[in-house]
């Protein structure tokens, strides 16, 4: 089997004495599309910052691609960053940036100065979130919340990154913008064969990408498997997410 894109291995996390998690492993294998699920304050997102080097796990250790996260040598650390990218929940585009230079800020940063490059790249990956040229030169206050998201997409997969990372990809969205972002995410990871690990508390957003599901409840990882698999799972964290997720799927 090739070296898992993500390896966490005996993870402990806590803010001050409170213990988030607690000897937590996690492998996500090439290619997988993993959901991750939690209740409240279980540390989704504490997980998501220490698989991305954001935090350092209070205890155990974590490897991209492979190499450890916080190696000390600068250019590994440089390297492993760029080979990921991260759509964060409200987009945190720069707001004094058009939407043009939100998605060349990484490829400024890379180092590319060539301005006919830099278009050609921009308006490609504008073109891949299904955005025309046009919309390069709007700023983020004036696009909708669908379209924000489009923008942060196109600047995480700005450097063509093997590992897309999604911190509630569709909140904010109604139903119909839901259901194209999930539709588009889906389509370029076919098209692109990167991995993904997201955060979602939607069940259709969770259902419509996930390969795999990972339940995170009393501080560790206690289920991971195909969808329907962890559904079936006697615990009572995935007996009320999925069983709450179906009665709202099934409401009128």
């Amino acid at each position: 089997m090739s070296v898992p894109v993500i390896e966490a291995r005996g993870l402990w996390s806590r803010y001050g004495d409170t213990v988030i998690h607690k000897n937590l492993d996690l492998t996500v294998q090439r290619g997988q599309m993993v959901g991750l699920v939690g209740g409240s304050g279980s540390g989704k997102t504490t997980l998501l910052r220490e698989v991305v080097g954001l935090l350092r796990p209070w205890k155990g250790a974590v490897h991209l691609f492979g190499e450890p996260l916080h190696s000390g040598d600068p250019g590994k650390d440089r390297h492993l960053r760029q080979r990921f990218g991260m759509l964060f929940q409200q987009g945190a585009l720069y707001s004094a940036l058009s939407v043009f230079d939100n998605v060349a800020f990484p490829l400024r940063e890379m180092g590319i100065r060539d301005l006919d490059l830099l278009r050609d790249l921009v308006h490609l990956k504008l073109a891949m979130v299904e955005l025309e040229p046009r919309h390069g030169g709007l700023k983020p206050a004036e696009l909708s919340g669908g379209m924000v998201k489009r923008v942060a997409l196109a600047r995480a997969l700005a450097l063509e990154p093997e590992l897309l990372i999604l911190d509630e990809p569709t909140a904010g969205l109604d139903p119909d913008r839901s259901d194209g972002f999930v539709r588009l995410i889906r389509e370029l990871q076919s098209e692109l064969g990167f991995t993904v690990i997201m955060v979602t508390h939607d069940l259709p957003t969770l259902l419509g990408l996930s390969t795999h599901i990972a339940a995170l409840a009393d501080q560790r990882i206690v289920a991971f498997g195909p969808p329907e698999a962890v559904r079936q799972v006697d615990h009572p964290f995935i007996r009320n997410f999925f069983g709450a997720g179906r009665s709202a799927a099934d409401s009128p």
